[in-house]
């Protein structure tokens, strides 16, 4: 079961944004994520709890920020409710869309898994609904992940195969790169791997 954490930041400026606390565990049913973020000096500011099926479909998506919540899954495409800490605000969402995404290095490896592009075989598009904190409002976007390389590393506990990522915002043209080794991941805009206390769990 991997374990450690990342470190977050502003992919443009660099400011320190806090620190995303983390385990995750593969199982026969799919994959879970779960993590406590904190702010710069080290107070709570959320959480995350994923669990995906063994398809890579979001079963189960509860985020905390700030004073909102949002539960989510993959239900008639996504589904979704976000709260206040009242119930005052409570909204429900739905979307023609694929999975989930936001700003915890969680997402990036969900996505990876739900579409598993092939090596050399193109960009695969998909749909998503981003919850960003601090209010977890949801935005919906397209966009294309497709593989560009995988390469092992010799380690003590045999091979780590390190795969190499171009991810394009399909409304913005941004583009950029992230480095995934099975669910951890390694690099990518804005979080950089600071510990890890057991190797990377590969996927079935």
């Amino acid at each position: 079961m991997p374990r450690g954490h990342y470190s977050l930041h502003d992919p443009h400026d660099h400011t320190p944004l806090g620190e995303e606390h983390f385990h995750c565990a593969t199982g026969p049913s799919g994959w879970r994520y779960v993590s406590q973020i904190t702010t710069p000096s080290g107070e709570h500011a959320g959480s995350v709890d994923l669990t995906l099926d063994e398809l890579g479909r979001p079963l189960r998506l509860e985020l905390h920020a700030a004073s909102w919540q949002v539960r989510a899954a993959a239900l008639d495409g996504v589904t979704w409710v976000r709260t206040d800490p009242t119930g005052e605000h409570a909204t429900e969402g739905n979307a023609r869309a694929h999975a989930f995404t936001g700003a915890s290095p969680a997402f990036l490896i969900a996505t990876a898994r739900l579409l598993r592009p092939a090596l050399g075989a193109g960009a695969i598009r998909t749909r998503l609904v981003a919850f960003t904190p601090p209010v977890l409002a949801p935005r919906t976007l397209d966009q294309s992940w497709a593989l560009l390389s995988s390469t092992p590393h010799a380690t003590d506990n045999g091979p780590l195969i390190a795969d190499e990522y171009q991810v394009n915002d399909l409304e913005t043209g941004e583009q950029h790169t992230i480095h995934l080794a099975g669910d951890v991941v390694l690099s990518a805009p804005g979080i950089e791997l600071e510990s890890l206390e057991s190797p990377p769990s590969t996927f079935p």
